[in-house]
């Protein structure tokens, strides 16, 4: 059994296609979505689009649930855009998703944490900085969800894989498109990566778990411009290098 798990997509259209067109030449057997979809200043109609195409089993990210649960008045400017860009009708699809999606009772795909989608699981804050999450942290956070074979997170943006102890395997694949999120400091970020698309593969050999973090070139650059042309500069800069000054 292959398992490719993608997240934080932000509208990033050509990010989104490259990693689709990698996932198809390894044969998986199926594809989940953590979420975050389509909030980012790119192609968040045109990404919307092609995930209706594709149907995917899809978990609802906290940018996804603001298109509807907040006013445009609270909105970050890169939501603004989006919901600018979106349908009504589209913008109750999303908010609509799933918050969970449970796989066979092996494997919980979130979006943050099993409770709370605006919640980092394996990070936390720490003098204004991210770091990874205490152990007890890391239990209060996952609660039951720790018995599991597999759990999926993705919002951190930050590709990781987590072995709770006695417990879960955790994965976070990383962002499909948004390196970093240029809308909020550059405190919370866990400082410079790099443009690439990622994503993970899950493969399961003899009832057992592993997973594979991939990091794909794409266009990054027509990324930016197309960032900088809608009027945001730190986010061409962010999709440009994968870090913002």
């Amino acid at each position: 059994m292959r398992l490719a798990v993608i997240s934080d997509i932000h509208g990033n259209l050509h990010a989104l296609e490259a990693v689709l067109a990698d996932i198809r030449a390894r044969c998986v057997d199926a594809t989940v979505n953590l979420g975050d979809c389509v909030s980012g200043p790119l192609w968040p109609r045109e990404t919307y689009a092609l995930l209706k195409s594709l149907d995917l089993p899809t978990v609802r990210g906290n940018h996804d649930r603001w298109m509807v649960d907040r006013s445009v008045q609270d909105l970050m400017p890169a939501d603004c855009f989006a919901h600018a860009a979106l349908l009504a009708e589209e913008r109750f699809t999303l908010h609509a998703l799933p918050a969970t999606i449970d796989f066979n009772g092996d494997i919980l795909a979130v979006h943050g944490t099993p409770a709370d989608d605006s919640q980092y699981l394996t990070e936390e804050e720490h003098e204004n900085h991210l770091i990874p999450a205490s152990r007890a942290l890391l239990a209060e956070r996952l609660g039951s969800a720790a018995t599991r074979q597999v759990v999926l997170c993705g919002h951190s943006h930050r590709q990781s894989v987590t072995q709770f102890p006695g417990g879960c395997l955790i994965v976070n694949p990383g962002t499909v498109g948004c390196p970093v999120f240029a809308d909020i400091p550059e405190s919370h970020q866990f400082g410079p990566c790099s443009p690439h698309a990622r994503y993970a593969i899950l493969t399961r050999r003899n009832g057992h778990w592993g997973a594979e973090l991939l990091a794909l070139e794409y266009d990054w650059d027509k990324a930016s411009a197309c960032a900088s042309a809608n009027g945001f500069p730190r986010w061409a800069e962010a999709l440009a290098v994968g870090a913002v000054a």
